[in-house]
């Protein structure tokens, strides 16, 4: 008897992906031709110096920014060429986005930021924050603001305001930057740990190797250009 193995359906695709910033007459290509693929329950870690587009790229996947070219594929949907309004939707029910700065709203409590993608939708997003501000350890700092917190305490509120609404695909770019080793490794644990309860999808875009040893596959990025590197 043959086995017939399906093909595993990715959670969001990027083909023939382009960003280019434009400055009156200068281009500069920030994401060059990029083609990636990532499957439900996988992590994937993207590598790079700093200003080699990575960061760009989170930003297109998201839909922060639009691309000048390519498609980025999601439910057999291109997210890419959806409006504002449609991709603002997909950041608040089935993609978490994790950037380096302004992930909290500086007016609201830690709790309140967790909630907030879900009452944004009309449900009730108390005991959810509750549970994620233990899982990230800062329960303690519920109701305190983010000027009140430590680098390390916002990068994980900001986690767990990405992790809220319970997505489908966690984008974050330095999600330890600011965390000790034993830190990190708590919040790594907690990511294997989420996906392997959800099967979660994860990209991270991260400079420490101790976080893209945790990944499935690792990618360099390298102007603009993204390039997989061998298991």
């Amino acid at each position: 008897m043959t086995v017939v193995v399906e093909p595993a359906i990715p959670v969001l695709e990027a083909i023939g992906l382009y960003h280019i910033y434009r400055d009156n007459e200068l281009e500069t290509i920030a994401v060059r031709d990029v083609a990636l693929s990532i499957t439900r329950g996988e992590w994937v870690a993207v590598v790079g110096p700093s200003g080699s587009g990575k960061s760009t790229l989170l930003n297109v996947l998201c839909g922060l920014a639009t691309p000048t070219a390519g498609q980025i594929m999601m439910s057999h949907r291109d997210i890419g060429r959806a409006d504002e309004a449609e991709r603002a939707e997909l950041r608040s029910t089935r993609i978490g986005v994790m950037l380096q700065r302004d992930n909290l709203h500086p007016l609201l409590t830690v709790q309140e930021n967790i909630a907030l993608p879900l009452e944004l939708r009309g449900t009730p997003g108390r005991n959810r924050a509750r549970e994620l501000m233990v899982r990230v350890g800062i329960s303690g700092r519920s109701g305190h603001r983010p000027h009140q917190l430590s680098g390390g305490e916002a990068q994980r509120a900001a986690l767990a305001v990405a992790l809220a609404p319970s997505p489908d695909l966690l984008l974050a770019d330095e999600p330890t930057g600011e965390l000790d080793e034993l830190t990190t490794e708590l919040i790594l644990d907690l990511l294997d740990s989420v996906r392997a309860e959800t099967s979660l999808s994860i990209l991270t875009v991260t400079h420490n190797p101790q976080v893209a040893a945790r990944a499935d596959r690792t990618f360099a990025m390298n102007d603009g250009t993204l390039t997989e590197r061998p298991s």
